[in-house]
């Protein structure tokens, strides 16, 4: 089921990433970006409200670190929305499909935020190196 959630996830922040650009194309970079965190904000309450499964008193027992996610929320819509627009929608999701694999390769190696290790060998050494230069040939013109 992971690998399930993980290419409708995939797929749902490709198609996310240029229809947030479009709409901020019509409205504003940061009003469009109000209206889809606002929304997102709508529905997870109202799903909180049906299907909870938590505790909210609980969070007073978290890592302080961990309450930024909202803020890199932010920080993610708006820059996915700022690359679709200046490189295009494969590129840019190319790139941050990369940026994503390094930084959780990152944390899988050095064990952050109490995720377990798991070694970075020399077959995702090559794997990154591979990605970056297939991103390079895709975005290269020799016509």
């Amino acid at each position: 089921m992971g690998y399930l959630f993980s290419i409708i996830a995939g797929a749902a922040m490709s198609i996310q990433g240029v229809m947030n650009t479009r709409l901020s194309e019509k409205i504003g970079l940061y009003e469009s970006n109000t209206f889809v965190q606002g929304t997102a904000f709508i529905l997870s309450f109202v799903a909180m409200l049906f299907l909870k499964n938590g505790n909210f008193s609980e969070i007073k027992n978290v890592n302080k670190f961990y309450l930024l996610g909202g803020l890199l929320g932010l920080v993610i819509t708006i820059t996915v929305m700022l690359g679709v627009k200046s490189l295009s929608p494969t590129v840019a999701i190319s790139v941050i499909l990369i940026s994503q694999l390094f930084v959780a390769a990152l944390i899988d190696a050095f064990g952050l935020m109490e995720s377990q290790r798991v070694a970075f060998t020399w077959n995702k050494y090559v794997g990154m190196v591979l990605l970056i230069g297939g991103v390079l040939l895709f975005k290269a013109d020799f016509g």
